[in-house]
């Protein structure tokens, strides 16, 4: 089944380490993108978490998020790097002389700049762990998300595909029918305008416009294609892009159908055929 490129997924945990949320959230993009937000204390975790949200994902814009909030006593001490410290409040002196202001620096804004603080954990690498475990979680319910979208986006475009069916069907009917009276009418004017040519000339001009009115080909392909967007949908895989292909080889048959349309029936069939293809394409730009 396809996979949607748009999801959301939140999963929140509470453990002997502390309580926290992760979220994953994604948009169509033409690739994998992945961007990690991670609190201070578990930055030495982004690989993996980037490692294993491009195992599962291969398409989309993805942003996976962590909040954490430490239990009560998880952390014995709280350590200040001074250089840090003493580099943050530097900077800030700086841009204030520069934009020609003294404004007073509040030192718990200073802690809360990344790598100013270090805490000392109970144990920090069994909490780690047990995040980790909670995106395994939160990665399922993205993904479930991701599949339960795609089986709709999939029901939507088995719709059109019905409909496109009905079409051809109709034109496979109609279209001998319409070549026949477009012949019978061509014949009768070329007899009119040139009166007295020969048999032949004429039948050879009859069958040059009835080639050109042919459209047995372009119904046969777009059957073909039609076809394959059902097989292709049917995929355990990304197949995002190959439907995208096949909606442009719809549609190119779909002009073709319509340049050759010499009657009202046949033009109309092809407009039609023109919107339900157009409506596939905006369905498959959000497939993986």
């Amino acid at each position: 089944m396809p996979y949607s490129m748009t999801a959301f997924a939140r999963v929140e945990f509470d453990d002997t380490g502390g309580r926290g949320a992760w979220e994953l959230r994604s948009v169509n993009h033409r690739y994998a993108e992945v961007t990690v937000r991670l609190p201070e204390d578990f930055r030495q975790l982004e690989a993996t978490v980037r490692e294993r949200i491009a195992g599962a994902v291969r398409r989309g814009k993805i942003e996976c998020s962590l909040r954490f909030e430490a239990a009560q006593g998880a952390f014995t001490e709280l350590h200040v790097n001074e250089a840090a410290a003493t580099a943050v409040i530097t900077a800030a002196r700086r841009v204030g002389a520069l934009a020609g202001e003294s404004l007073p620096i509040n030192p718990l804004e200073v802690l809360r700049w990344p790598g100013v603080t270090t805490s000392a954990a109970a144990d920090l690498d069994g909490t780690r762990q047990a995040v980790l475990e909670h995106l395994d979680d939160a990665l399922d319910a993205f993904l479930a998300g991701r599949l339960r979208e795609g089986e709709k986006l999939a029901g939507l475009i088995r719709q059109r595909l019905d409909g496109i069916v009905a079409q051809l069907d109709l034109l496979a009917v109609r279209v001998p029918e319409i070549i026949d009276s477009i012949r019978e009418r061509q014949e009768s004017r070329i007899r009119e305008l040139a009166e007295g040519m020969d048999e032949a000339r004429v039948e050879q001009e009859c069958a040059l416009l009835v080639q050109r009115l042919d459209v047995a080909e372009e119904l046969d392909r777009l059957a073909a294609h039609v076809e394959e967007v059902g097989r292709v949908l049917a995929q355990d895989e990304p197949i995002g892009r190959r439907l995208d292909f096949l909606m442009q080889e719809l549609n190119r048959e779909a002009n073709t159908l319509g340049s050759k349309s010499a009657h009202i029936d046949t033009a109309g069939a092809a407009v039609e055929l023109k919107v339900l293809i157009e409506q596939m394409r905006e369905q498959v730009q959000n497939i993986e």
